[in-house]
C-alpha cells in the first residue's frame, strides 16, 4: 500500500492535531464502553487517560516504529467482573483489576524474553500466511454484528429501549459511511486523510436535524440523538469543574482495599486473568502481522516481537493503575491507518497525549457521549471491512488449490464466522482465539502435504 504519510514522517503541527483527533474518534467509543460495562464505579475518562499512557508506553518500547493505539480490552471483561465476585469491596476490587493487569503483562513479559532469545522464526511457522490472514479476517467480520447493530440504533433510550426508529437510524449511520467512503475516495489530500472526522460531523449534523424536529413535533421515532451528557454539563452552570475534572484514578480507590488483600482472592485474579493473556497475545500477533501488510515492513523482526510484547504488556499494566482497563492493540486504529494511509506515529503520539488531556476535559469526553450509536456503526463498517480486507489480501498469497491450505482457511473461517468459544471456569477462550488454535492445528497436521503440480492433458 502506497503510503501517504510513513511511520517516520511528521505531518504540519496544524494537520497533526487534526489526525490525532480522528485516531480518538475511532477508538475512543470502544475505550470508554468497556469500564462501563464493567460498572462498580469505574471511571471512562480514568480509561481514556489510560489508554494514552499506555500507548505511550508501547510507543517507546517499540522504538516509535509502530503507529498503533492501545485501548481498553473487551477480551478481560469476564476478568475484570470476577475482580467483584464474591461480594468483595469496591476497593478490594480496584485492587484486583491492577493485580490482573500485571499478572496479565507477566505474561506478555515471559514470552517477550522467549521469543528474545529464541528469534521469531518459530511463530512464523506456526502461523504462516495461510493462517494469519484469514485469523485477521475473522477479526473484522466477528465485529460486523456491532457495526450492524449500532447502525440501527439511536442513543435516545427509555426503559433500555432506543426510541429511534430503526429506519431513521440506518440513514444516519448510511450518511456518515457515504461521507467517508466519499471523502476517502475522491476527496483532496487533506480531506483523504480526515474522512472520519468529516463523516462523523455529517452523520451527527444528521442526527441533530432529526432529533430537533422530532423534539419540536413530539415524535420519539425521530430522536435518534441524546443531548443529556452535554445537558448534564450546562445544569451545573458554568464553572471551572464544569470543563475541568481529575478522572478517578483506579489506583486512588486501590490504596484503600490493599489491607484487604488475602491469598485466596489473589490466586482468583491469578486464575482469571493469566489464561486470558494468552489469547490476547494471539490477536497480538494477527494485528501486527496485519499493520505489518500495510505498511509493507515486517515489526515482528524490526522493532521485533519482543518489544511490541513488552510495550503491549507493560502499556497494559499502567492502562489498568490509572484506568482499571487491561490495554490491547485497537483494530479501529489499524483501520484507521489503512484507509487514510498514514502510518505516522508522530500522529499516534499526539492522539495518545491528547487522550490524557481530553480525559480532564468534560465537554469533550460529553461530546464522545453524545455521538449516536449509529454514526458510529456507520464508521465502523468502513473500519472493520478494512481490517477484514486486510486478511484477506494476505490469503491472496496463498494457493488454495492445494487441499492443505484449502483446509486451513476453511476452518478458520468457519469457526470464527460460527462464533465457537470454549469455556473452563471463568476463562472463555474467545472465538478469533479458537479459529486461530484449531487453523494452527491444522497447518501442523497437513503441513508434510507435499505440494502438487497439476498437469493440464488434452482430451
Amino acid at each position: 500500500m502506497k503510503l501517504i504519510y510513513d511511520i517516520k514522517d511528521r505531518p504540519k503541527f496544524g494537520q497533526l492535531l487534526v489526525f490525532a483527533v480522528q485516531q480518538l474518534l475511532a477508538i475512543m467509543a470502544a475505550t470508554l464502553v468497556v469500564p462501563v460495562i464493567v460498572g462498580n464505579g469505574m471511571s471512562p475518562a480514568a480509561a481514556l487517560f489510560g489508554a494514552g499512557a499506555g500507548t505511550l508506553i508501547y510507543v517507546l518500547f517499540t522504538k516509535a516504529s509502530s503507529p498503533v493505539f492501545l485501548g481498553s480490552s473487551f477480551a478481560f471483561l469476564g476478568s475484570m467482573a470476577a475482580a467483584f465476585a464474591g461480594g468483595v469491596s469496591m476497593q478490594l476490587g480496584y485492587v484486583g483489576l491492577i493485580m490482573g493487569a500485571i499478572f496479565a503483562g507477566l505474561v506478555y513479559v515471559v514470552i517477550a524474553l522467549i521469543v528474545k532469545f529464541a528469534g521469531v522464526g518459530w511463530i512464523n511457522k506456526l502461523m504462516p500466511a495461510v493462517v494469519i490472514g484469514p485469523t485477521v479476517a475473522i477479526i473484522g467480520l466477528s465485529l460486523a454484528g456491532n457495526a450492524v447493530g449500532d447502525l440501527t440504533k439511536g442513543s435516545v433510550v427509555v426503559e433500555e429501549v432506543a426510541v429511534a426508529s430503526p429506519l431513521i437510524a440506518v440513514l444516519c449511520g448510511l450518511i456518515t459511511l457515504g461521507v467517508t467512503m466519499l471523502c476517502a475516495t475522491f476527496g483532496k489530500k487533506f480531506s483523504r486523510l480526515i474522512p472520519f472526522i468529516i463523516g462523523i460531523i455529517a452523520g451527527y449534523a444528521a442526527a441533530l436535524i432529526f432529533t430537533i424536529i422530532g423534539n419540536t413535533a413530539g415524535v420519539d421515532a425521530l430522536k435518534v440523538l441524546n443531548t443529556a451528557p452535554l445537558a448534564a454539563l450546562a445544569e451545573n452552570g458554568v464553572t471551572l469543574k464544569t470543563f475541568f475534572s481529575v478522572p478517578d484514578f483506579t489506583f486512588l480507590t486501590a490504596a484503600k482495599g490493599l489491607k484487604e488483600i488475602n491469598p485466596s482472592y489473589v490466586i482468583s485474579i491469578l486464575v482469571a486473568y493469566m489464561p486470558v493473556a494468552f489469547v490476547v497475545f494471539a490477536e497480538h500477533i494477527a494485528d501486527h502481522k496485519n499493520i505489518s501488510t500495510i505498511i509493507e515492513r515486517d515489526l515482528l523482526k524490526e522493532p521485533g516481537l519482543h518489544r511490541t510484547l513488552l510495550g503491549d504488556g507493560v502499556g497494559s499494566m499502567v492502562g489498568a493503575i490509572f484506568g482499571g482497563c487491561p490495554n490491547t492493540t485497537y483494530g479501529e486504529s489499524i483501520g484507521c491507518v489503512a484507509i487514510t494511509r498514514n502510518a505516522s506515529v508522530a500522529t499516534i503520539i499526539t492522539a495518545a497525549v491528547g487522550a490524557i488531556l481530553i480525559s480532564f476535559i468534560n465537554p469533550f469526553v460529553a461530546f464522545v457521549n453524545s455521538i449516536p450509536s449509529c454514526v458510529m456503526g456507520g464508521v465502523c463498517m468502513a473500519l472493520y471491512g478494512f481490517i477484514a480486507v486486510s486478511g484477506l489480501k494476505m490469503v491472496q498469497k496463498v494457493d488454495l488449490e492445494q487441499n492443505n491450505n484449502l483446509f486451513v482457511v476453511s476452518v478458520i473461517l468457519i469457526a470464527g464466522i460460527g462464533g465457537l468459544t470454549l469455556t473452563f471456569g471463568k476463562v472463555t477462550i474467545t472465538s478469533i482465539a479458537c479459529a486461530l488454535i484449531l487453523g494452527i492445528l491444522t497447518n501442523v497436521m497437513l503441513s508434510g502435504k507435499k505440494t502438487e503440480k497439476v498437469e493440464k492433458t488434452e482430451e
